[in-house]
């Protein structure tokens, strides 16, 4: 008999991935976490029905939330992480000597237990000294704090129930000001394709437009994500994600990536045209 398990991506098409094994399951604060052995895409990682990471595609999309805010700041280190319970943000960003502090806000202690038994080689980071979790809302963590970060990294795995909030413009307000003068923040941004995403997307991007002066959004290509298409917002008080990338200084680190390169990194901002006219029916609507 064959297993499959099934996430959907809209009302009338999902994604099917067909399954060896049911590793584990557990509800812990309202929020269930299952993980699975699959046949192409290795283990997967599934929140509340939807895939969080898989061992196959994760560097993707943890290495664009990383390596593009870090090629830009040019001294980045004090890091505030919001979800990111699984550790690949954090895996990424601990190959920089720099960075000094990391501070990760991730709500569901049982994402954070689950990923480091079961993704040793990815999770097993979140142990380091540098690292400091704490399980606690996002928007109630960051609402007082002020000028103390040089990066803030926004993993959320969506915005739905407690992920409401990262939709909303005081939380986006407070993330300015816990940033540093020459601050940048980098979130995930859904997929355009579908409608459900796509109005998830403009809702976010409307609130970092009003938030910040810089604001652009950049692309990947995750083969697990909906739509397999996937956008990513850089916002910050100072830097512009292209002309101000340290193109010569990050290549001199030797990163070892799969998918980031700098000349990615120059492509990735220019979106298609209903993508870019998406974006922009939005930007001019205040809140």
């Amino acid at each position: 008999m064959e297993y499959w398990f099934s996430e959907m991506h809209s009302e009338n098409v999902k994604l099917s991935i067909r399954v060896n094994k049911h590793l584990y399951s557990e509800e812990r604060d309202y929020v269930r976490v299952d993980i699975f052995e699959s046949v192409d895409f290795g283990r997967v990682l599934v929140v509340d029905g939807y895939i969080i990471m898989t061992e196959r595609d994760e560097f993707i999309y943890h290495e664009m939330l990383t390596h593009v805010p870090m090629a830009v700041h040019p001294n980045p280190k004090n890091i505030l992480v919001f979800g990111a319970g699984d550790g690949g943000v954090v895996r990424e960003l601990l190959k920089y000597q720099s960075i000094q502090r990391i501070d990760l806000v991730e709500m569901n202690e049982g994402v954070v237990d689950a990923c480091m038994h079961f993704f040793p080689e990815i999770a097993g980071c979140l142990k380091d000294k540098k690292v400091k979790i704490y399980h606690e809302n996002a928007l109630r963590h960051i609402r007082h704090i002020e000028n103390l970060y040089d990066i803030i990294i926004v993993d959320s795995a969506g915005y739905y129930g407690p992920g409401e909030s990262l939709l909303s413009r005081e939380f986006y307000g407070s993330c300015f000001k816990a940033l540093k003068d020459d601050g940048i923040m980098v979130n995930q941004h859904q997929s355009p394709f579908y409608e459900e995403d796509r109005i998830e997307t403009q809702k976010a991007h409307k609130r970092i437009v009003n938030s910040f002066p810089i604001s652009r959004v950049y692309q990947a290509h995750i083969p697990s994500y909906p739509s397999g298409y996937w956008l990513l917002g850089f916002a910050s008080k100072k830097y512009k994600p292209v002309i101000d990338l340290r193109e010569e200084d990050w290549n001199k680190l030797n990163i070892d990536t799969r998918y980031y390169t700098t000349n990615l990194h120059k492509g990735c901002f220019q979106l298609p045209k209903y993508v870019e006219q998406m974006l922009e029916d939005v930007e001019h609507i205040k809140d």
